[in-house]
């Protein structure tokens, strides 16, 4: 989110003044002000040269080998945060607040030096940035089975309805009535809306960069138990607000217990399978390596949800989660569910060690080591895998990814969906054959968040799925998308409605919802502009952007849907872009994610 580009972007620029304490004159007399002033056009998050990323990098790294003082670090951090304008400064205070002891820490320790950062962070033609690429996963040496491709059931085969929930972003300050378009990272909050009547906050959420109330969050929980039923449901993680700047322990804590208090007050006796996002740590993506004990662990957030959530896993789920390496969810109706742990670092994601997104922590960057493996893909207790993960796999650091493809590659046939969340807008991501890049192999859903943020519509995803037969695949068979219009919504008199946005096969005219079918969607949308904007719509839950997407909107949102491995140009090739991949790529990193 902009917090965290915020606060990364300002931890960029922290040591700078110490270079020229290390170099008299580097900068010479002016006051930092100025320095500041100059910098602020050049420095920013999407627009970093590879000249000048090596120059702040250099600094960092020379800054803090001579001098790690916490204090130094907080009050240059203040006044570069201020002198920037990246926010008002009282957040800036307590953004550095929260931040400063991670930040150093993470300085200090870091295993990467300038090359390898700038290449992570502007691109590979600054520098070689993949200090995994070494890393490769053991797959078993069992020759892979001989491919099956996927059939619809027979007819009159029983099917069942999974529930999935991501994003919610409760903010208990959200308050009706109030600013939703301050200047603040996240509004609705309290202040005096500016212009006409009924220009605050909606009731039931806003259109703006805002979350929800709980009153909200009740109304779709007691709208599902009042429905049809389900047979299971994932709950794919970030449950505190983005006011990122201001938590502590103690509010992701109340979210935690708020939060599954309620989904086990109106979804029992439902089994509900929960993953971790990467707002539920403090600071916000702060999920130290398990090699750190004691206060700066996350003992205390692992504990907490392994405690909130013991009615709806396993014992032996419950132990893996209080180590931070996720859980398998066992065996439900003859299908394995296996929780990945979440993701280090990043964009705007991050979480515990199994995959950095174009980010890194500082310390070290974990992938190996045992936190992606296969063995839930070999378990004799059921014989097709769900993978339930909070962020998608393209997001990731490129050797963890491109792992993860390995995997989903000789697994297809044990693989019967991947489900994920994080993204808050709704999509999906392509997996191929690794020899061709042609044959479609598996699909990753990316389901829309229950939150607004930002100038959404509240959602959440149903899937239906072959159900518990023998010899059942498990697969998905189709999908829906509900939404609460918040324009009806917030009508005066109205009453909130939840109602279905779309159903997957009937809005884009798919035979079935097997990776095949999503490939020839892709390609139906390049060359038909009428259905690619219908699902610019549908992406948007239903409020999209006033601008249409066109041309290299398109050709980056296409080159993302057809890429399951992050950093491989080759995915896009079949699409025939009219840009770069490296233009490509950079585009779509400006999306706003979350």
């Amino acid at each position: 989110m902009a917090v965290a580009r915020l606060l990364l972007a300002l931890a960029w620029l922290v040591p700078l003044a110490r270079l020229g304490s290390a170099r008299p004159g580097a900068w010479g007399p002016a006051p930092l002000g100025e320095h500041l002033a100059a910098a602020g056009a050049q420095f920013g998050w999407r627009n970093l040269s590879c000249s000048a990323c090596r120059v702040l990098f250099s600094a960092i790294d020379l800054g803090l080998q001579m001098q790690t003082s916490e204090a130094r670090v907080g009050r240059l951090a203040v006044s570069v945060c201020t002198e920037l304008r990246l926010a008002r400064r009282e957040i800036c205070q307590d953004a550095v607040r929260l931040f400063e002891k991670d930040v150093v820490s993470a300085w200090v320790r870091s295993v990467l030096r300038p090359a390898e950062v700038c290449g992570l962070l502007v691109g590979a033609g600054c520098g070689h940035w993949d200090i995994l690429s070494d890393w490769n996963v053991t797959l078993p040496g069992t020759p892979k089975p001989p491919v099956v491709p996927p059939a619809p059931p027979p007819p009159g085969a029983p099917t069942a309805r999974l529930l999935f929930l991501t994003d919610l972003h409760w903010d208990p300050a959200y308050a009706p009535g109030s600013d939703p378009a301050c200047k603040d990272p996240l509004c609705c909050r309290g202040g005096r809306a500016q212009g006409p009547p009924h220009a605050g906050a909606g009731y039931w959420g806003e259109y703006s960069k805002c979350d929800l109330p709980l009153h909200t969050i009740e109304n779709l929980l007691q709208h599902l138990a009042r429905g049809p039923p389900f047979q299971l449901a994932y709950w794919a993680g970030d449950l505190p607000a983005h006011d990122v700047w201001q938590q502590s322990r103690a509010d992701q804590l109340r979210a935690l217990r708020t939060l599954s208090a309620l989904l086990r007050k109106y979804l029992a006796p439902l089994p509900v399978y929960p993953a971790v996002g990467n707002h539920e740590a403090v600071p916000v993506n702060g999920f130290p390596p398990p090699y750190v004990h004691g206060n700066q662990s996350s003992a205390w957030l692992y504990d907490a949800m392994a405690e909130a959530w013991q009615d709806w896993l396993p014992p032996e789920a419950l132990e893996t989660l209080r180590w931070g390496w996720g859980h398998g969810g066992g065996s439900l109706w003859g299908v394995s569910l296996s929780v990945l742990p979440g993701v280090e670092g990043g964009r705007c994601g991050g979480g515990v060690p199994v995959c950095a997104p174009r980010g890194w922590r500082g310390g070290s960057l974990w992938g190996g080591g045992g936190s992606l493996s296969v063995p839930f893909l070999l378990t004799p207790a059921a014989p097709q895998v769900h993978i339930i993960g909070h962020i998608p796999p393209a997001h990731c650091l490129r050797s963890w990814s491109w792992n993860y493809y390995r995997i989903v590659n000789r697994f297809e046939g044990t693989i019967a969906a991947q489900f994920f969340g994080h993204t808050h807008v709704d999509e999906f991501e392509m997996f191929y054959d690794e020899e061709t890049l042609s044959r479609p192999v598996s699909v990753a859903f990316v389901a829309p968040s229950v939150t607004t943020y930002i100038n959404l519509n509240p959602g959440y995803r149903v899937y239906q799925l072959d159900g518990d037969y023998p010899g059942s695949s498990h697969m998905v068979l189709d999908h829906e998308t509900f939404i609460l219009n918040l324009t009806e919504a917030n009508a005066p008199g109205a009453e909130p409605r939840w109602e279905q946005l779309y159903r997957a096969r009937q809005a884009y005219g798919l035979p079935s919802v097997f990776p095949a079918d999503w490939d020839g969607l892709l390609r139906r949308f390049q060359a038909d502009e009428r259905l690619f904007q219908h699902f610019w719509f549908l992406f948007h839950k239903g409020h999209p952007p006033r601008e249409p997407c066109r041309e290299a909107c398109k050709a980056a949102l296409l080159c993302a849907l057809r890429s399951g491995r992050s950093a491989d140009p080759g995915l896009c090739r079949a699409l025939r872009p009219h840009l770069p991949f490296a233009r490509v790529q950079a585009l779509w990193r400006q999306r706003r994610l979350c």
